[in-house]
């Protein structure tokens, strides 16, 4: 039996802006020329060289086609379901620009969550609408669909969550894009430390459908800024169209190139985490002022301490910096804890054990 398709429920024309139908994109002479070889004299560059001792003095291919057609091979979909963008945060951005109306459309979220979501939405001008997760972060499928009014245009789920580190159920956000004729958003940027699988393979049953990934966490490519969001053709030719013309400079194509070329390296290190991980969770558990350490499907994980801001100063004076996150949404007393090096994850622990909690 074939899945259903849920193209009858949407199609990105019937919630993009006008201004955004209307617009005109800007357009290089290197979008219209698509050969490597011949005399460019079109985009007022140097034509001598440049001030390194590399060639960087023509601007970048604006699609990015090689890192797309080596990525499209390793995910298993077309180069047409593909958008590269500054961090995942250009997509998060663009989407909200792309069919939210300032001052009169509004976006879901599910907090505790990702902070760029809020910050993309506030700059924008659009409202959002908070449905928390569940006390044992889980996603109240129901409440979330209450939530949905006409307005409604954007859903952003995190799984594996940050900054909980727990995945959401596959079926739950199915039941989600399922009803909602908006856009899903589903960030997976630490699904590759986790065994849950991806939704890429949905993409053709849900138009809706958007998945953002990134080379920042398992690649370890933070320095470099980039993301990927998944989606339909029509989608993915709308953020095409919005996005700066050269969004991703030359440098950090051919280093992604390069780290697509060795994902065995790239395995390596997420086992080497997954590892690290295990084992600093069974130390922190035996510690006596921690009360829970949280689950985790990410590179980081999240404890539970009576006095999380405590704990951070503490931590933060011997220069061991976390993330305090005992005011957010279901995390009071929580610190958040990325798995470091062995050494480093000693030394946290070492550290800890030496602190004395306020009576």
């Amino acid at each position: 039996m074939q899945p259903l398709n849920y193209t009858n429920l949407f199609t990105i024309n019937n919630i993009l802006r006008e201004n955004i139908k209307k617009a005109k994109p800007y357009s290089s002479a290197r979008d219209e020329y698509k050969g490597n070889e011949g005399v460019f004299l079109d985009a007022n560059e140097n034509s001598i060289g440049s001030a390194t001792n590399d060639n960087y003095n023509r601007y970048p291919d604006p699609l990015q086609l090689e890192v797309k057609k080596k990525l499209a091979i390793l995910k298993g979909v077309s180069t047409e379901n593909i958008f590269l963008g500054n961090g995942s945060d250009e997509p998060i951005d663009l989407l909200f620009r792309a069919v939210c109306n300032p001052g009169k459309d509004n976006a879901i979220i599910l907090p505790p969550t990702y902070g760029m979501y809020e910050v993309s939405a506030s700059l924008n001008d659009i409202a959002l609408k908070e449905v928390p997760l569940s006390d044992s972060f889980e996603m109240v499928t129901e409440n979330v669909i209450k939530a949905i009014d006409v307005n409604s245009k954007l859903i952003f789920i995190c799984s594996p969550n940050n900054p909980t580190g727990n995945s959401i159920k596959a079926e739950e956000i199915e039941k989600v894009l399922k009803i909602f004729k908006g856009i899903v958003v589903i960030d997976e940027a630490y699904i590759d430390f986790t065994s849950g699988k991806t939704f890429l393979n949905k993409l053709s049953n849900f138009p809706n459908l958007v998945i953002l990934q990134t080379f920042s966490k398992a690649w370890g490519l933070a320095a470099l800024r980039l993301g990927v969001a998944y989606a339909s053709k029509e989608i993915i030719h709308v953020l095409n169209k919005i996005k700066p013309p050269y969004n991703i400079n030359q440098v950090t194509q051919e280093l992604a190139l390069e780290a697509l070329s060795n994902k065995i390296k790239m395995d390596k290190m997420v086992a080497d985490i997954i590892d690290q991980k295990a084992k600093l969770i069974e130390q922190l558990s035996v510690i006596s002022f921690i009360e829970k350490v949280f689950p985790s499907d990410a590179n980081f994980i999240l404890i539970k301490a009576g006095d999380g801001k405590s704990i951070y100063d503490y931590l933060v004076q011997n220069k061991i910096i976390t993330r305090d996150r005992s005011k957010v949404t279901l995390c009071a007393g929580c610190v958040r804890i990325s798995i470091g090096t062995k050494e480093e994850n000693e030394l946290l622990v070492s550290v800890l054990k030496k602190y004395s909690p306020k009576i």
